[in-house]
């Protein structure tokens, strides 16, 4: 019989309350999930119970740790992660970047608590087992699965803040049809990276958005105050205004790395422009991200610098990853 361990922590689908105090996650794991459905058998463990609004570095490790703890057990088939949709994205991510093992992990939440009137949770998690425990997904690494779709980790972001799919990008691997699981394509995979260690607690990486008349100074000042790495979130295909060009080559000097990314919500890095835009940016330091959107290049940066990537090191050990 296929089995399949759930790991909670916490997020809407662990909420309950509301009213003037607001929903707060109080839920288990074991509060979420039947222990059977139909011939595939679950198993549930707390990681954390929190919002994922407040997950630090150190705990999205402890859940990396988690994951792979029970991917590691000869009587686990495959992982579902019951997540807060806040961060879900980035945590499934760093899930992804470390994932070596054939059996998939499905991260899953839900948009309404779980004392809603019609909650989605349930739900969620039925469709998550179904497809953690997927003959068909295996080799997949980390997915998402939300409202009846499966996607990969890389890529997708919380494209809404209230819709009951509240998912987007990435490639769609899946989607349910009736009570059934339709596997339509399977991600490519990269090698994977080692587990952060203690030291992707700490490690600071800031995000700084390009915008109509903003100037260097934020950035800047992340890089005076201790910034390990910045991600340039640059308007369009990786541009920002006067100043930035000159901000990134004294960054890059003091050796802090700097990812040039998007505000955009799809599409990749492609420098084009001169006269401070994205040709500009690359010049003086900055590394394009590709196709990740700025949350993804951010833990993608943080954990190859908690592992020891130098500053000479850090543009090709970035880019084998994109």
């Amino acid at each position: 019989m296929t089995h399949i361990q759930l790991l909670g922590t916490g997020g809407t689908i662990a909420s309950r309350g509301g009213g003037s105090t607001g929903s707060v996650a109080t839920d288990t794991a074991a509060d979420l999930s039947r222990n059977q459905y139909g011939e595939l058998t679950v198993s549930a463990r707390d990681v954390l119970t929190t919002g994922s609004y407040r997950l630090t570095l150190g705990e999205l490790r402890a859940i990396a740790e988690a994951a792979r703890d029970a991917l590691a057990d000869p009587a686990n088939d495959g992982v579902v992660v019951t997540h807060g949709t806040d961060t879900l994205e980035e945590t499934a991510f760093l899930l992804d970047l470390v994932h070596g093992s054939p059996k998939s992990v499905v991260l899953t939440g839900a948009q309404q608590p779980a004392d809603s009137p019609a909650p989605d949770g349930p739900r969620n998690v039925e469709e998550a087992v179904l497809a953690a425990a997927s003959p068909e997904l295996r080799g997949s690494g980390v997915l998402i699965s939300f409202d009846g779709t499966v996607r990969s980790a890389r890529g997708a972001r919380k494209a809404h803040t209230t819709a009951s799919s509240p998912f987007q990008g990435g490639a769609e691997v899946a989607h349910m049809a009736g009570s059934g699981l339709v596997v339509t394509a399977r991600p490519v995979r990269r090698d994977p990276l080692p587990l952060p260690p203690a030291a992707f607690d700490s490690t600071r990486v800031e995000i700084i958005t390009a915008h109509t008349g903003a100037t260097p100074d934020l950035f800047d000042f992340a890089v005076r105050s201790g910034a390990q790495a910045v991600v340039l979130a640059g308007s369009g295909v990786g541009n920002a205004g006067p100043g930035f060009a000159e901000s990134v080559a004294r960054a890059a000097g003091a050796g802090c790395a700097v990812v040039l990314s998007t505000r955009a919500p799809w599409g990749p890095v492609v420098p084009l422009y001169g006269n401070g835009g994205g040709t500009d940016l690359v010049a003086a330091g900055a590394v394009p991200s590709g196709d990740l959107n700025p949350l993804q290049a951010r833990i993608l940066a943080a954990l190859l610098l908690s592992l020891g990537t130098s500053a000479a090191e850090f543009p090709g050990a970035f880019t084998a990853h994109l």
